[in-house]
């Protein structure tokens, strides 16, 4: 995809579109978390970046306490109604790396697809100060690659992304290294015991939902509107051209680092 600096603001503005279309986290990855570090009633949590709670519940359902920093003010109301059984669930609006935190608070921090916005140093930094001693950091991110289970589907959307979007559309599938390397970054800020995990599903969507998915995302967002909707426009009609299903094959990378005792 394009560059994404400067773009985080923009998924406020779809953040209903963003709650319903945006993926959780396969049930494996939470086993690893957990199993890495245990929770339970007694244990406070601290989620960076919320968005629509796509990350959250799993979390809650340890008992822990979870409290989210998110930016968002469209996301913070949406996550305040989705977790409002949950009264060990609370949500600051604004920036991780501007709000003041308690140190030395949290027995696990997390971050699901969020922690690439937050400056490298600042943000590991702040975990490693918000942190018990013994305390974990979980940073895991889903990377969707194309359908390789229909020729020519990648084909005909990079024919369309060559147009309005042209060189964005992602070329190279998520690997283990990528993951292995984001891993070791916790190592320059202190953190010890490091791990990295690979996972892997499919999603199916329809031409229709799949426009809608691509509504989420923040370069798409920041095009034109006139133009967005042209774009947008071809991208349905090149997968209904091409029996009207897309398949999405994601692979999400998860990062365990934990502050030393």
């Amino acid at each position: 995809m394009a560059s994404i600096e400067g773009l985080g603001w923009t998924f406020d503005t779809v953040a209903e579109t963003y709650q319903k279309l945006r993926p959780g986290y396969v049930k494996e990855l939470y086993d690893k978390v957990f199993a890495y570090q245990k929770m339970d009633s007694s244990c406070k949590a601290l989620e960076v970046g919320i968005g629509g709670g796509q990350a959250t519940k799993p979390v809650l359902d340890t008992g822990c306490s979870v409290m989210a920093v998110e930016p968002g003010e469209h996301f913070c109301a949406l996550c305040r109604e989705m977790f409002r059984e949950y009264p060990v669930f609370s949500v600051l609006q604004g920036k991780f790396e501007e709000t003041e935190l308690e140190q030395e608070m949290y027995d696990l921090v997390y971050s699901a697809s969020a922690f690439h916005w937050v400056p490298e140093e600042l943000g590991y930094k702040k975990v490693f100060d918000c942190l018990k001693k013994g305390g974990a950091f979980a940073r895991f991110a889903n990377h969707p690659y194309k359908d390789k289970s229909r020729p020519g589907m990648h084909e005909a959307l990079q024919e369309v992304y060559a147009k309005y979007m042209p060189g964005t559309l992602a070329s190279d599938e998520y690997t283990e290294e990528k993951a292995r390397k984001r891993a070791e970054i916790a190592l320059q800020y202190g953190f010890v015991d490091i791990e990295h995990h690979l996972f892997h599903r499919t999603r199916d969507f329809t031409a229709a939902e799949y426009v809608q998915l691509l509504g989420t995302y923040s370069d798409h967002i920041a095009i034109e509107e006139k133009t967005r909707g042209k774009f947008f426009l071809e991208i349905e009609q090149a997968i209904e051209r091409m029996g009207g299903v897309i398949t999405i094959y994601d692979t999400i990378d998860l990062q365990l680092a934990r502050k030393p005792e």
